[in-house]
C-alpha cells in the first residue's frame, strides 16, 4: 500500500472519527508507527540540521542538554503568519489605545511617570505593564463618584464634535479590515443580486448576529446560518427575502463604504438591500410561512428607523396577523406543539415566537399604548441550556470575548415582556377596567411596580456584573425604561410640578392624581440616572458606535425624564454624561438626528444657557449645543439635525412647531416627555390606524 493509501487510511479509521488527531495514534498497516509531521523546529536544531520533535525542550535538547528555544515567528506558512500578523497589529492597536486612555483619564503624576518610562526607551511590555495597573487602580477607584474618570468624560470628552455623523471607510488598507474575520461566514449567492462578495455578506451577517441579534431575536442564529450555508432555495428557514431584509438591518451597523449606497450619506444605509428585499416580497408566496415571519420583523426594524415613510406601525400588525395565522401567537390560528415539528423547526418557531412577543410588548409598552399579544403558544428556550456556555465576541472591535448567557437572556427577556404586556394593558388600554377608579388604578400601577422589582431581583447573579455583553446590558436598560413608561402617565403634579409648553397632542396620557405608596418623582429620576450608568457602561466597553437602536430610545426617554424635573441643572453629570451618549448614537440616523434636535430645543428651553456659559470646565462646541443665546459663531451642524422635521408639519396638530408649512423648525419650544414620545412615535413608526381596526373588530 503506497503512502497516499495509507494516508486515507488512516484519516477514515474509527479513532479519527472521535475527534483524535489522527498523527497521535499509531496505525498497524504497516507496522509503522505514524507520527504527527512538525511545523517548526528549535533553534539548535534548525542550526545542527537535526530533525527536531517539534515539542520544547525537543528529544535532541534533552539529549545534549542544551537550552530548547523555539522561534515562532519563523514559521512562515501562510495562515499561521497570517495570524500571528493580525494579532501582533491588534496587540499594537490596543496598547495605543490603553495609552490615549490612560493619558486622558490619569492624574499627572501617572501621566509623567508614563512619559518617563516612554522616554527612556522601555519595551512594549513594561509599558503595558504600567497601563494595566494604571487602569486598573482607576477602575477601582469606587470612593469619589465624582472622580477623575467622571470627570474627564462628563467634562472634556461629552459630545463628539469631530465629524459630522458616523464614520465610513473603505477596505483598501484598512487596519481593521486586514485584521478582519468575520466569526459567521456566509455566501451571497443565491440569496442576493445586490452583491456577489461573500466576505461583505459574511461581515454583515456577523455585524446582524453580534449587535442585534442577541437583543432582538426572530430567528434561531444556527439553523438560519446552516440553512444559508447550503444554498437551498427551496427551504423552510432560509429565503432571499429573509436574507436582504437581514443585509439591510445589519448596514445599520456597519461603517464599511459598500453599506452605503451613497457613501456617507447615513439615509442611504441597507437602502440597495431594502429595495431587492421589497421586490422579493412581492414576489413572495402570499401564504403565511416562518421566513415570511422573520423577514416581516426584520424589515419593520429597518423602517422604524426610517422617517421618511410610515411602514413601522403597518409591517409589525402585518407581522403579528402572520403570527396568528401559523399558530404562533394569540388564539386566531391552530395551535402547533413542538412533538409536531422536526427539531430545526421547534427551535426556529420559538425563536420567532417569543422574539415576536418581545418586539410588540417593547413597542407598544414604550409608545405608551397597549400591546396586542395576549399569549405565546410555543414553550420557552430553555434556559439552562449549553448554549449559555458559548461567547459573545464584540466583532469587529478585537476586543476579548465574554460570556453570552444567551438562552438565560431570551428567558430573562420574556418575563420582562410579560411585565410589559401587564403594563400596557393594565396602564394604556382603551378598556381597562379601573380607568375610572383613581384608588383602583394606583393599586394596580403599585403591584406592576412591584412585579418589576422582583423581576430584577431575581436576575441570575451573572447580570449583575460590569463585564457584561450588550445585549445584558440593554435588558437593564429596558427594565428601568418601563418603570419610566409604567409612571409616565401621573399627572405634571405628581411628577413635582412638572409642565410642558408644548400643544399636547390628542395621544397625550390623561392626567391623574399623585401616588402614595411611592414617589413617582424620586422612582423615576432613579430609573433615569440607572440608564445613565448602563451607557456609560455600554460605553466604556464597547462604544456607542454600534449600539442596538433601543439605546436610543431609553436614553432619550432618561433624557428628557432628567428634564422634567423641577431642580433640573444643565450641568449635572448624569445628564451630560447622557447627552454624550445621546450625541454618538443619535448621529447613526436620520431619525436619530431629528430626536436629537427636539431634545436640543427643549434643553434650550430651560434657558439654563448662562450656567453653559460660566462653565470652564465645558467645551466651547458643548456650549454652543445648549446655549440658547446667538451665538457670533452662527449656524453649526446641529442645526441641520431639524431636516425631516417637515414631516410633522403634514400634521395639524403639530403645527405648534414652527409656522403651517414653514420648513425653519430651529426655533419651535422644548416640550415634555409625553409630546416628545408622540413625536417619536410618528417619526419612527408612523401612527397606529390598525390599532382601532383590531380592537374594534375583538369587540364584536
Amino acid at each position: 500500500m503506497n503512502e497516499q493509501h495509507r494516508q486515507i487510511a488512516l484519516d477514515t479509521s474509527p479513532s479519527s472519527e472521535h475527534g483524535s488527531p489522527p498523527g497521535d495514534n499509531p496505525r498497524s498497516t504497516t507496522g509503522h508507527t505514524w507520527k504527527k509531521r512538525v511545523s517548526t523546529a528549535c533553534l539548535a536544531c534548525k542550526k545542527s540540521k537535526r530533525k527536531c520533535s517539534g515539542t520544547p525542550p525537543c528529544d535532541n535538547c534533552r539529549s545534549f542538554q542544551r537550552t530548547c528555544i523555539f522561534d515562532e515567528s519563523l514559521d512562515q506558512r501562510r495562515r499561521v503568519a497570517a495570524k500571528r500578523t493580525a494579532d501582533e497589529l491588534s496587540y499594537h492597536r490596543d496598547l495605543l489605545n490603553d495609552l490615549f486612555k490612560m493619558v486622558r483619564e490619569s492624574d499627572e503624576s501617572n501621566a509623567l511617570q508614563l512619559l518617563d518610562i516612554i522616554r527612556r526607551n522601555a519595551p512594549p511590555h513594561e509599558i503595558r505593564t504600567y497601563i494595566n495597573e494604571t487602569l486598573a487602580k482607576l477602575g477601582a477607584d469606587n470612593t469619589a463618584p465624582r472622580g477623575t474618570v467622571a470627570k474627564l468624560e462628563d467634562a472634556r470628552n461629552l459630545i463628539n464634535i469631530d465629524a459630522e455623523g458616523p464614520s465610513f471607510r473603505s477596505k483598501v488598507m484598512d487596519i481593521h479590515y486586514l485584521c478582519d474575520e468575520a466569526p459567521f461566514k456566509a455566501p451571497a449567492q443565491p440569496w442576493t443580486s445586490v452583491t456577489d462578495d461573500a466576505d461583505l455578506v459574511s461581515h454583515l451577517v456577523s455585524l446582524y448576529f453580534t449587535w442585534n441579534y442577541p437583543f432582538q431575536g426572530v430567528l434561531d442564529r444556527d439553523v438560519f446560518l446552516k440553512h444559508m450555508r447550503s444554498g437551498d432555495l427551496h427551504s423552510e428557514f432560509c429565503s432571499p427575502y429573509l436574507v436582504n431584509a437581514l443585509l439591510s438591518n445589519a448596514c445599520y451597523f456597519s461603517e464599511f463604504s459598500e453599506a452605503y449606497v451613497d457613501p456617507g450619506n447615513i439615509a442611504s444605509k441597507g437602502c440597495d438591500f431594502l429595495a431587492e428585499a421589497e421586490r422579493l416580497k412581492d414576489l413572495q408566496d402570499p401564504q403565511p410561512s416562518l421566513v415570511l415571519l422573520q423577514g416581516t420583523l426584520l424589515m419593520y426594524e429597518r423602517y422604524a428607523m426610517s422617517h421618511n415613510d410610515d411602514l413601522g406601525y403597518i409591517t409589525l400588525h402585518e407581522a403579528i396577523q402572520i403570527g396568528e395565522s401559523l399558530g404562533l401567537v394569540g388564539d386566531k390560528g391552530p395551535r402547533i406543539t413542538s412533538n409536531q415539528l422536526s427539531q430545526d423547526m421547534d427551535f426556529s418557531c420559538r425563536s420567532a415566537a417569543w422574539g415576536l412577543f418581545n418586539i410588540d410588548t417593547m413597542i407598544h409598552t414604550g409608545f405608551l399604548r397597549p400591546c396586542l399579544i395576549d399569549h405565546v403558544n410555543m414553550s420557552r428556550i430553555d434556559g439552562n441550556s449549553l448554549q449559555n456556555q458559548s461567547q459573545w465576541t464584540p466583532y469587529p472591535t478585537h476586543r476579548q470575548p465574554c460570556p453570552s448567557y444567551i438562552d438565560l437572556f431570551f428567558d430573562e427577556a420574556s418575563n420582562l415582556s410579560t411585565i410589559a404586556r401587564d403594563i400596557s394593558r393594565s396602564m394604556f388600554g382603551d378598556d381597562s377596567s379601573n380607568r375610572d377608579s383613581e384608588p383602583l388604578q394606583r393599586q394596580s400601577r403599585e403591584a406592576l411596580y412591584e412585579q418589576l422589582q422582583q423581576w430584577q431581583d431575581l436576575l441570575p447573579p451573572a447580570f449583575s456584573s460590569t463585564e457584561l455583553p450588550p445585549h445584558i446590558i440593554l435588558l437593564r436598560m429596558r427594565y428601568n425604561a418601563l418603570i419610566i413608561n409604567l409612571f409616565s402617565c401621573i399627572s405634571g403634579e405628581g411628577l413635582a410640578g412638572i409642565t410642558s409648553e408644548a400643544p399636547h397632542t390628542p395621544e397625550s396620557p390623561p392626567r391623574q392624581t399623585p401616588e402614595s405608596k411611592y414617589n413617582p418623582w424620586q422612582v423615576t429620576q432613579l430609573a433615569a440616572r440607572d440608564i445613565a450608568a448602563l451607557a456609560h457602561l455600554h460605553r466604556q466597553e464597547f462604544g456607542l458606535n454600534r449600539a442596538h437602536h433601543f439605546a436610543m430610545y431609553a436614553i432619550n426617554l432618561a433624557l428628557f425624564t432628567l428634564l422634567e424635573q423641577e431642580s433640573f441643572d444643565v450641568l449635572d453629570r448624569d445628564f451630560l454624561s447622557l447627552a454624550s451618549a445621546f450625541s454618538i448614537v443619535a448621529s447613526r440616523s436620520a431619525l436619530g438626528r431629528n430626536l436629537f434636535h427636539i431634545f436640543r430645543q427643549s434643553t434650550r428651553a430651560k434657558a439654563q444657557g448662562d450656567r453653559i456659559r460660566q462653565a470652564k470646565s465645558i467645551p466651547d462646541e458643548l456650549k454652543d449645543l445648549f446655549d440658547e443665546e446667538p451665538t457670533s459663531k452662527g449656524h453649526n451642524r446641529f442645526d441641520e439635525y431639524a431636516e425631516g422635521l417637515e414631516k410633522l408639519n403634514e400634521k395639524q396638530k403639530y403645527h405648534g412647531i414652527g409656522g403651517h408649512g414653514s420648513t425653519n423648525l430651529q426655533d419651535y419650544p422644548g416640550m415634555g416627555l409625553s409630546d416628545m414620545l408622540d413625536r417619536y412615535e410618528s417619526l419612527s413608526l408612523g401612527k397606529d390606524s390598525v390599532l382601532i381596526e383590531r380592537h374594534r373588530s375583538t369587540r364584536c
